[in-house]
């Protein structure tokens, strides 16, 4: 985290006090983080410590609702949370451990732990079954922390929020680009293709100043119907006229924390683009703008509104429209300092989201629909909620397909009707 140890404590100091709050409104005992060689990155972002260094034996830290943090750790390694300047227990044995663990929770009744009931929402189901387990047999209601996790790991700074912005930006213009850089090739009867449009992106990527933690889906006819589908030099599809492009990319800067952005487009590399690809865009773009409307609504309200929710708002238009089971995914995810964050996400279908969508987050919205050996249509934007609105990532949205050829004639932006 490159504090020193005094500033190290500082934030500690700090971040148990909110976390105090938290436990008190949710009516819990405590938090009990849990680690076991770097097995819940969580619990070092939110207590702010160091991944650096040996990490080999099992730690517990308990923050309480009320009173200061302990800790417990091996005696192999017994300074592996000098940091958070808590008190703490070192054992040896597997007993000693359990004994110090019974010690630390006494007297409370109800705790929060990083797992997930059912394994409901993976992206928070850190602790082991077996070390639950341990803690529900003294006795002790474990609850998950899911939504503690969103509220202290989720949530953004000003500048994150900002630097978010900056990244849709940057991805905004890399996709007109992108797609310019086809229609012009195509046009002069030069090769292009899936690899080649994907090398393109990081290069432009490199040269906005971008990472990423894997390239760009570019995906041509029905590899856009596999809505996870990575082109390889083995698999490489040509794009010719008359093919549709699936184009997927998600970066951010490259400074510390900086938040992703991460958005989906298509075009067809035509003059006009068939009636069949227009339908399904068109119920696709309803879907993706009956969830951004629901959000916004509520955000507006001040009323909440659950990843759950928002996720059958989108799902309902494509189900209506005769194409539920080709919808195949959520609605939308979580994005942070990972492309995938462990904020709320847009779904029921995956799984039952319940959390409320909270101030200071971003998320995609992006349905799709999928029709094998044929085609498939995702369109993806961000949003982010900031002091009571909920605001739309890298506008405008795609309003229709973008035909490449004609576009590269035309002076208005590509897919954005006018």
């Amino acid at each position: 985290m490159g504090r020193t140890l005094q500033q190290g404590f500082r934030y500690v100091t700090a971040r148990v006090h909110e976390i105090a709050l938290a436990l008190g409104h949710a009516q819990l005992d405590g938090w009990l983080f849990y680690d076991f060689r770097l097995s819940d990155p969580l619990a070092y972002r939110i207590l702010g410590l160091s991944e650096d260094g040996i990490a080999t034996r099992r730690w517990f830290c308990f923050v309480p609702a009320h009173g200061k943090p302990r800790a417990i750790v091996s005696a192999v390694e017994a300074h592996r949370l000098d940091a958070l300047g808590a008190e703490k227990i070192v054992y040896r044995s597997h007993n000693e451990m359990v004994s110090a663990l019974r010690a630390v929770l006494g007297g409370a009744r109800r705790v929060a732990m990083d797992y997930s009931p059912g394994c409901a929402i993976p992206y928070v189901s850190r602790v082991d079954a077996g070390t639950v387990e341990i803690v529900r047999a003294m006795g002790i209601e474990v609850v998950t922390a899911a939504d503690l996790i969103q509220r202290f790991e989720a949530t953004l700074t000003r500048e994150q929020l900002a630097s978010h912005q900056r990244a849709a930006r940057a991805l905004r213009s890399i996709v007109d680009e992108t797609f310019a850089e086809i229609a012009q090739l195509i046009s002069a009867g030069r090769p292009v293709s899936e690899v080649s449009v994907q090398e393109s992106v990081m290069a432009r990527f490199a040269a906005q100043g971008l990472v990423t933690h894997a390239p760009p889906i570019v995906a041509v006819n029905e590899h856009s119907a596999d809505p996870h589908y990575g082109p390889t030099s083995r698999h490489d599809r040509a794009i010719r006229r008359g093919d549709f492009i699936l184009l997927d990319l998600w970066a951010k800067q490259a400074a510390p924390d900086s938040i992703y952005a991460d958005f989906t487009w298509v075009a067809f590399a035509g003059n006009e683009v068939p009636d069949e690809h227009a339908r399904v865009f068109e119920i696709v773009a309803r879907a993706r703008d009956a969830t951004v409307e629901l959000v916004q609504r509520r955000v507006a309200a001040g009323e909440p509104v659950s990843g759950r929710e928002t996720d059958r708002a989108a799902r309902s238009v494509i189900e209506a429209a005769g194409f539920g089971d080709a919808f195949v995914h959520r609605t939308g995810h979580s994005i942070g300092r990972e492309v995938h964050g462990t904020g709320a996400n847009l779904d029921s279908l995956e799984t039952l989201d319940d959390r409320s969508l909270i101030d200071t987050t971003c998320f995609s919205v992006e349905p799709g629909i999928y029709l094998p050996n044929k085609f498939g249509v995702r369109s993806e934007l961000d949003m982010t909620i900031e002091d009571g609105r909920a605001l739309v990532s890298g506008e405008p949205r795609q309003r229709e397909i973008v035909a490449l050829l004609a576009a590269a004639t035309s002076k208005r932006k590509p897919g954005v009707a006018t």
